[in-house]
């Protein structure tokens, strides 16, 4: 039988290796991104197409239950205000794809342009931007754009070579052995906001 999702953080609360071998990794992320935003002198101030509006979605138990640890370390107040959007904005979402219609909405983590869990954040958070490549079985290497305010100033620029490769190969590596200790098996698919509206405190 697969475990609760309770079940599957005690795993993670009792083991603070997993915690520390994430942080090292985010580390080594921000280390990455941060070499080649500089390469091309990028940075996201005064951007009006917002990434916190895209719809990520993550597919890990170890960055899932890590927004938690943020999340948890905040005032009451700011939690019940986030679990507050966080509930509207699921619910806005299902409507919107019941409908089928497009919809983007602020991650209910963003107040005054400003991120609460900034230090807890996401991979897919901490590495958008910026150009980059990807190797994939069956695939190959794949060259990816920056994102639309990115292009818009540096399109013309000679490229960096940013490989997420290793990356990527690491948080799958620590994802599965963290599932091997937990037993945790199912599919992992949320946005910041599923993962808030989950959430019991």
């Amino acid at each position: 039988m697969q475990p609760s999702i309770n079940k599957i953080r005690k795993h993670y609360m009792g083991n603070k290796l997993f915690k520390e071998r994430l942080e090292e990794l985010y580390g080594a992320m921000d280390l990455a991104y941060t070499t080649a935003a500089n390469f091309y002198e990028f940075n996201c101030t005064g951007c009006v197409d917002n990434c916190c509006f895209t719809r990520f979605y993550h597919h890990t138990f170890i960055e899932y239950f890590y927004i938690l640890d943020g999340f948890d370390a905040l005032k009451p107040g700011q939690k019940i205000d986030i679990k507050e959007r966080a509930d509207a904005i699921c619910k806005m979402f299902s409507e919107a794809d019941r409908k089928g219609l497009p919809v983007r909405l602020m991650c209910p983590l963003n107040v005054d342009s400003l991120c609460l869990l900034y230090q807890y954040r996401p991979m897919i958070c901490r590495l958008h931007g910026v150009p980059h490549e990807l190797s994939t079985p069956g695939k190959g290497n794949r060259r990816n754009p920056g994102c639309n305010y990115f292009m818009g100033q540096h399109k013309n620029k000679k490229y960096y070579r940013f490989d997420r490769t290793s990356l990527y190969m690491e948080m799958a590596t620590l994802e599965r052995d963290f599932r091997q200790k937990a037993g945790g098996t199912d599919r992992v698919k949320f946005t910041v906001a599923e993962m808030v509206c989950g959430h019991h405190f």
